[in-house]
């Protein structure tokens, strides 16, 4: 974590609270998970790869726990919620992160890209968060992580596209759907970060990522790309009691870039 987040910690903003960041181990899911270790929270992650894993949770320090699962597998989402319940018996904060894309035309599109992230992105965050709503007592907090892909139309990005507005309308309806029981769920829409996904999930070459960046800094109001920490500072937000009157809502945090 760089200098300039560390001045904008508060060590007691979520001082006692259980946290599950799901695809905590890269990008905005670290980044997060970080965040809310230094606000005082205890952190769980997940992650499919147990080497990144293991070097998350060294990253997070203050007694971060690592858990090897995979959203899209029923099994595996009850181990990671079994193991969370053994501890601690309740969940405070729930960051449903995990998910991925890859670029395909249509004309292009293969059934098992479809499936394979329609099942983590889509399957995968329903059954997370609907594993972890027996474990969250009022005054809880849900957030989905969305993408701003779902509202512009980006080339090549349909199937990634679609899952996140799945993602969107399931926070309203689930909004709904948890009146009466003080749960809130949230999405928060990313602009362009750029993590490690983008070469291991979408392939680019360090050349390609450059030229991406310079090309989102010209066409965004706040003239350059985000960092995942100031995704991760949303998040914080949200699931906190600073937003205990928010529910339901799609937060984009995109140097304006959706907003034009």
């Amino acid at each position: 974590m760089n200098a300039f987040a560390t001045r904008h910690i508060d060590a007691s903003r979520h001082a006692g609270k259980i946290v599950l960041v799901t695809g905590g181990s890269s990008g905005i899911g670290l980044a997060a998970a970080e965040r809310f270790a230094r606000e005082g929270a205890t952190v769980y992650i997940s992650g499919r790869r147990q080497a990144e894993l293991d070097a998350a949770v060294q990253s997070i320090g203050h007694g971060a726990i690592g858990i090897r699962a995979d959203v899209s597998s029923a099994e595996d989402l009850q181990r990671m919620f079994l193991t969370v319940s053994e501890a601690h018996g309740h969940l405070d904060i729930l960051f449903a992160n995990a998910g991925g894309g890859e670029f395909s035309p249509l004309g292009q599109i293969t059934e098992a890209q479809f499936d394979k992230y329609f099942g983590i992105n889509v399957k995968g965050t329903l059954f997370t968060v609907q594993n972890a709503l027996p474990l969250m007592r009022p005054g809880s907090a849900i957030v989905i992580t969305g993408s701003i892909a779902s509202i512009q139309g980006m080339p090549a990005f349909g199937v990634y596209a679609a899952t996140k507005a799945a993602l969107r309308s399931f926070a309203r309806t689930w909004a709904t759907d948890l009146k009466g029981r003080d749960i809130r769920v949230n999405v928060v829409s990313p602009g362009v970060v750029v993590t490690p996904a983008y070469k291991t999930e979408l392939k680019l070459t360090d050349e390609q990522i450059d030229a991406y960046r310079r090309e989102v800094s010209a066409t965004t109001p706040l003239g350059r790309v985000g960092e995942a920490d100031e995704i991760a500072k949303a998040v914080s937000f949200l699931a906190s009691d600073d937003a205990s009157y928010i529910t339901g809502i799609e937060m984009f945090v995109d140097g304006g870039r959706a907003q034009i």
